[in-house]
């Protein structure tokens, strides 16, 4: 039987656009855990690490190209007294000529308790030309227990056992390492969520640095996160660097760059813009 050049092709595409858009994942991914890799690290912190009103956006180049994308991070507080809620929301997308050629887009939203912090829910959806991802994962703390639901892949919707630890978003997480009292040298360990997917991590300080930004330039803490206590799974297991830079010139510590490592390349991501609470 002869082959269909039309449906090999269509075949060809697809999976092409498959592997584009796992691509275009794991650097949202590994953009997310730069900015979410320490929540456990505070020492007399704020329940959560943003506070109402509060955003950070961020430029992302790719090696030598600049300005493929943005990231932008806003939390909303939402109700009052023992009920209220914080609601962080991160949204992804390539611009320019990068779009032309990678149309992503992506939407996260984690919502917290104002008053202790513990991550409640946490949801994504993200989409490349037709491929779409949407999922999300709520928490029993009594149960010990976190349900993973998949809106697309139904069949991959399942309870996850959590393990010791309070985890968080992957975003919030990083952003928390801001009252984070601590210099070169030290480390700590934190338990942060992606998905379907627990990351136990331990950050270790490297020595300050000189950064330089169109803001200004900076007395910097990197910060370098490693799975060091289990088997490295998902991208770590791949071989992807996080490194992560957290201002010391002012008492509010911003995450002001972070890079992301992978075999195909390394990303940038750069504060642009911030915004302080209300």
């Amino acid at each position: 039987m002869a082959a269909n050049p039309k449906r090999i092709q269509k075949r060809r595409c697809a999976n092409a656009n498959g592997r584009i858009c796992a691509n275009c994942r794991r650097v949202a991914l590994g953009f997310a855990v730069a900015l979410g890799i320490a929540a456990a690290c505070a020492q007399s912190t704020p329940a959560v690490a943003l506070q109402d009103g509060e955003s950070l956006t961020y430029s992302v180049r790719w090696g030598f190209i600049p300005a493929v994308g943005k990231i932008v991070i806003s939390a909303e507080k939402i109700g009052s007294g023992d009920g209220a809620v914080l609601r962080v929301t991160t949204t992804t997308a390539t611009w320019g000529i990068a779009r032309g050629i990678f149309p992503f887009d992506g939407r996260g939203e984690s919502v917290y308790d104002a008053r202790t912090g513990l991550l409640l829910s946490s949801s994504e959806w993200s989409a490349y030309h037709n491929k779409v991802v949407k999922n999300s994962v709520t928490f029993d703390y009594g149960k010990s227990t976190a349900f993973y639901s998949d809106d697309v892949h139904p069949e991959k919707s399942r309870s996850i056992p959590m393990p010791n630890g309070s985890p968080s978003d992957l975003i919030i997480a990083l952003i928390q390492t801001r009252y984070w009292d601590t210099g070169p040298g030290q480390q700590r360990d934190t338990l942060v969520i992606f998905e379907d997917q627990f990351y136990p991590l331990t950050v270790h300080a490297q020595d300050y640095e000189t950064l330089i930004t169109l803001r200004g330039i900076y007395k910097a803490l990197p910060l370098i996160p490693r799975m060091e206590e289990t088997p490295p799974v998902g991208m770590f297991k791949r071989g992807t660097t996080v490194e992560v830079w957290i201002e010391m010139n002012d008492n509010r510590r911003l995450p002001v760059r972070f890079d992301v490592g992978f075999a195909f390349g390394t990303g940038t991501a750069t504060l642009t813009d911030y915004t302080p609470p209300k």
